[in-house]
Parts: structure tokens; sequence; C-alpha cells
């Protein structure tokens, strides 16, 4: 997403997980998607809506915590198991929880690493966007697996329309946004440049389609914000 100047093939997990880069982490969210802290706001709400009291959650994807950390401090009867591949990340993650770390629990790796559950509900934010479909789909159906029958999942990543032209016009919007919110213009044209070389992003009706193969049913977009979309759907 903000990864890198380079428009060459990247190795994701190994960009996120250089210890300068996870320590800025935060600020890059905030100026590439519009609407993030309200995204997690958003989040919260879905989950509680089938989710109890005494939830255990499944964030995979979790990042440098900023996730972890809105739902633990709007939901203080959670428990929350954040799964990444990245260490310097899960550090970050921990830096950013402080004493909310009482209420969570660290895994390095992949859904395959994460706990068999069952868990209350689950969320992926800013992840699957990393993968192409069918590991995609594979991510998606180890969440499913996981959780309890009924169960919330939150999903929300880049996925926008890739016909003829249109893909470039998304692209020009989300260097724009990132500029008009205090990005460096070079910066954002880098972070243009390496999104449009390495990131498969999908069209919104196939990530969709996605999230029902995987297992999900009851799909509802919630969240549409210029190259972001969000879906909630229940196991």
């Amino acid at each position: 997403m903000t990864l890198s100047a380079n428009p060459q093939p990247l190795d994701f997990v190994a960009a996120f997980s250089d210890p300068e880069a996870a320590a800025r982490y935060a600020d890059g969210p905030r100026r590439f998607v519009p609407g993030f802290e309200a995204l997690h706001r958003m989040t919260g709400i879905l989950l509680a809506e089938r989710a109890p009291p005494d939830a255990r959650v499944l964030v995979l994807g979790a990042g440098g915590g900023l996730e972890l950390r809105a739902l633990a401090e709007a939901h203080p009867g959670w428990t929350l198991v954040g799964v990444d591949p990245a260490g310097a990340m899960l550090r970050q993650a921990e830096r950013t929880l402080g004493p909310l770390m009482a209420r969570v629990t660290l895994v390095e790796g992949y859904i395959e690493d994460a706990p068999a559950g069952p868990f209350d509900a689950a969320t992926c934010l800013l992840t699957l966007h990393f993968l192409d479909a069918g590991a995609r789909e594979e991510t998606v159906r180890g969440i499913h697996r996981r959780l309890r029958p009924g169960a919330p999942f939150v999903a929300a990543h880049g996925s926008f329309p890739q016909g003829a032209g249109s893909r470039a016009r998304w692209l020009a919007r989300y260097e724009a946004y990132a500029v008009a919110s205090g990005a460096d213009p070079e910066q954002a044209m880098r972070a243009r440049a390496a999104v449009d070389a390495n990131l498969p992003a999908l069209d919104p009706d196939q990530d969709e389609a996605i999230l029902r193969s995987g297992g999900f049913r009851d799909v509802e977009p919630f969240f549409a914000a210029f190259t972001w979309r969000g879906w909630v759907g229940r196991a």
C-alpha cells in the first residue's frame, strides 16, 4: 500500500518486517485510506451485532495494532488474537496497545498459524489485497473454519474496478487523496506506482464472490471510499 518507492516486484512481508517501516506505519493508513478511524468504529459496531460481550475475536493482518487497539478500547469485555506474518509489526502492536495487551495474544504467521478457535467474530482489514484470488479464497476459508456458526466477519481492503482505463483512473484518485491528506507528493506518486506494479487488486464483485465461496453468507457491503471496499458476513 505505502511500502516502497520501488515499482519493481515487492516482498510485502519483508517490507513490513523493517522496524523503521513498522514504526512509521501508523501515518500511512490515515493518509491513504479515507475514513480509516471510522472504518475501525464501524467494524466494532458490526461485530457487536452478533458477538457476545465477552467475545473472543480473531484479527488477521493485525499489523501495528491500530485495529486491535480500537476494538479493545470500544469493547472492554472482548479478548483478541492478532495474527500477522511480520514480527516487526507485531512488536509495534505491543507498543501501540500498551496495557491493553493484557487482553490480546499476538501470533506471528498466517491464517494456518492462528488458533483453531472457535472464535465469536473475526476481521481482516487492509490485508486481503496482498493475495491473489486463489490465496485470498483459501485465507477466507481458513477464517471461516475458525468461527462459530453465525459469527460475524468483517473484511475491508483495496478493491476497485479493474477494467480498461478504470484501474489507472482509480489509482490516480488514490494518489490524489493521499496528497490532499498531507502525504508528500513524491511519496504518494511512488506509493501509487508500487500498488500498480505489485498489488493483485480485484473488482469489488469478485471480492464479494470470494467471501461467499469461502463460506460466508448474508454478505453485505458497508464501506466504499475511493479504492477501498468493506463487507460484513456471517459464518
